[in-house]
């Protein structure tokens, strides 16, 4: 059914956005790095890792937007997916997105069709380019995340609890409370110097202040995959500004995932469709 299909792709890009870091409480976030010693950025005195993390950290949540260009690569008991997000979020007042998503591999659940995709403070907005059937000619398809709780289980839920942490200092906040945090070196992303932070993030530490439902679901999948960490790595540019991020996850399951941040500050639009082009999807 194609509203199964879509209501998929929904939690697809919030975890694309979000990444597991999300799912982490980085206001709770207080921990110490490892080794290094370079800045975050430019010719500001040296920093130990930790201090630079966290002025890039409080940089990066005070824009409150930017663009976002994403890509991520995972294998499941469906085979091999690869999914794009482009567009811009706006975290002023919890993380609201315009998005553009693209799934492709075996067995997309899209059919490898771009969804635009609007996430609002109540529901999600969904366009896949033609009207659903029985819509009456309205492209777009409202969830609400409550909708989306019922219909989906903890993957529904999951949406709105990922959406509530997910901004661009927030994996920022995981890597320092990780302990693992150490510099690389100085790097260039997108023709800006920038510098190269990695570190290993545990999955307990990524889901152990998600709901009981959900991390036991998070939880149940990683242990099918064989996962216990993953490899993250961040780019923090002069402005300590997060400009790339990388998630590595091996195991029977792995996931690659790459996340470019440019424009901070830019104005993104997050006004839902007219009621005239908007269907609501029925809960389950």
């Amino acid at each position: 059914m194609r509203s199964t299909r879509i209501t998929a792709a929904v939690a697809g890009v919030v975890l694309l956005v979000g990444g597991l870091s999300a799912c982490n409480d980085g206001s709770k976030a207080s921990g110490s790095g490892g080794g290094g010693s370079d800045a975050a950025g430019g010719d500001k005195a040296p920093q130990g890792p930790v201090e630079a993390l966290k002025a890039a950290k409080e940089a990066t949540a005070a824009k409150n937007s930017a663009k976002f260009d994403g890509t991520t690569e995972t294998t499941t008991s469906n085979g091999r997916f690869k999914q794009t997000t482009k567009g811009g979020l706006d975290w002023s007042q919890g993380m609201q997105m315009n998005v553009e998503n693209t799934l492709t591999g075996d067995k997309s659940p899209t059919g490898g069709k771009p969804i635009k995709a609007l996430y609002t403070q109540d529901a999600v907005y969904m366009n896949a380019g033609a009207a659903m059937p029985g819509a009456g000619g309205k492209p777009w398809v409202k969830y609400s995340y409550e909708a989306l709780s019922k219909q989906m289980g903890a993957s529904g839920t999951a949406v709105k609890d990922v959406l509530d942490n997910a901004n661009p200092s927030q994996p920022i906040d995981v890597l320092i409370a990780s302990g693992t945090a150490k510099v690389v070196g100085k790097e260039k992303v997108n023709g800006v110097e920038a510098t190269h932070y990695t570190g290993t993030v545990t999955m307990a530490d990524l889901s152990k202040n998600l709901g009981k439902e959900i991390r036991d679901a998070v939880q149940k999948q990683l242990e099918q995959g064989g996962a216990k960490s993953e490899k993250l790595d961040l780019w923090i540019d002069g402005d300590n500004l997060l400009v790339k991020k990388e998630e590595h996850v091996a195991g029977k399951m792995p996931t690659d995932a790459t996340a470019f941040y440019s424009d901070y500050g830019t104005k993104v639009s997050v006004e839902a469709p007219p009621a005239s082009q908007t269907m609501t999807a029925p809960a389950a």
